[in-house]
């Protein structure tokens, strides 16, 4: 059968009835150590990419906005023929 594994079975009340106990909470200071530290991580763009970037998504939505009004006016038009 195409649903048969070779995984053990799952227990049957797994995750049923039984809750961990909450763990120590993270101080504020701990926290803000973290934040910075996957801040470190990121990639950030350059100045050109993020210009880069924000022109094309610009340009997009302006595509976007000229499609839709379009269709909007192509529509518009078509029912105010039909309607009258």
């Amino acid at each position: 059968m195409a649903t048969e594994t070779r995984d053990e079975p799952e227990a049957k009340d797994e995750g049923k009835g039984k809750r961990k106990a909450p763990s120590k909470r993270t101080s504020p200071a701990l926290f803000v150590r973290q934040i910075i530290a996957e801040l470190r991580k990121v990639i950030w763009p350059t100045r050109r990419e993020l210009i880069t970037y924000t022109t094309v998504s610009l340009v997009f939505v302006l595509v976007m906005v000229a499609i839709v009004s379009g269709v909007d006016y192509g529509l518009q038009k078509g029912i105010y023929e039909l309607f009258g």
